[in-house]
């Protein structure tokens, strides 16, 4: 077994199949598959069942998973460490985010990385739940992950968790009429008469956007899956919403109306780190978004 026949094999894995880990990997779809029939003839076994065009991995090749994902990271490393000890730092970051956190801090935080270490290339990952940030770094698919969880931070066996900061949320129009007058925070009872879209029940922004008291007359008019569709239909004029502070910057940008809302319920911003194998460049990274996490909050 070699390295090349590891990253092609995990490559397959991550995408589900020969032609998708070819385009992934920059070379031709024969190279792969033959590449997984040496690996499968030298392990004596069948790492996948081929049922059509689909592959689905073995209990052979779900068990190859993690050590080949610890092998790859133990190369990086090493390969890293010696680049880091001639001064530079090159290779790839591959980090897992949640859609808030993709629009703020990552941004600032990989402009900042990238500027400092411009050989090093970034890849992101979109995350739906702080469980799937998690089980990407844990595999080996993320470097580092960047999430938010309500009220409290997470608390997870299987990676380390390294708490940035708190935040609250904010209310969005399209203009200042309807809301309070002033520019100051704005309590949930003081808000009257608004059409409001809103995110999917569960998160802390939903949450937020439920305690406004009935007698308010406030209403739910749209309910979005994807949060990123939030501010497009504010800007269209559909109604206003109510999000996390990050997209505070993003909306401002856009010409909206932005108002903290007093509220109990606050997001706490973390990184997740694996519990081994941490490469210089995740390491360079967590270290510089503690320092940016410190003015953040």
């Amino acid at each position: 077994m070699d390295v090349r026949q590891v990253r092609h094999f995990l490559a397959i894995v991550d995408t589900g199949s020969v032609h998708a880990a070819a385009s992934r990997l920059l070379v031709a779809q024969p190279s792969v598959s033959q590449t997984l029939r040496r690996l499968e003839r030298e392990l004596g076994t069948e790492l996948f069942q081929r049922t059509g065009r689909r592959l689905v991995l073995t209990p052979a090749g779900r068990a190859l998973i993690e050590p080949a994902r610890d092998l790859i990271r133990a190369l990086e490393v090493a390969r890293s460490a010696v680049e880091s000890a001639e001064g530079v730092m090159s290779g790839r970051l591959t980090i897992s985010s949640m859609p808030s956190q993709a629009v703020h801090p990552l941004p600032a935080l990989i402009g900042r990385f990238r500027r400092a270490h411009p050989a090093v290339s970034v890849g992101i990952s979109t995350a739906r739940t702080p469980a799937e940030v998690c089980q990407a770094v844990e595999d080996g698919s993320a470097d580092v992950g960047l999430l938010a969880v309500s009220n409290g931070p997470l608390r997870d066996a299987t990676v380390r968790i390294q708490p940035l900061y708190v935040q609250g949320y904010v209310i969005v129009a399209r203009d200042p009429s309807g809301l309070p007058p002033g520019q100051g925070p704005v309590r949930v009872d003081e808000l009257t008469d608004l059409d409001l879209v809103v995110g999917q029940p569960g998160t802390g922004m939903r949450r937020v956007a439920d305690s406004i008291p009935s007698s308010t007359g406030c209403h739910v008019v749209a309910q979005v899956e994807h949060r990123e569709a939030l501010l497009p239909l504010v800007l269209a004029g559909l109604g206003v919403t109510i999000v996390a502070d990050s997209w505070r910057d993003m909306a401002l940008a856009a010409g909206l109306t932005v108002r903290e809302v007093t509220t109990d319920e606050t997001l706490h911003v973390s990184l997740v780190v694996p519990l081994s194998f941490v490469g210089p460049a995740a390491q360079r990274f967590c270290t510089m978004a503690a320092n940016a996490g410190i003015d953040n909050q």
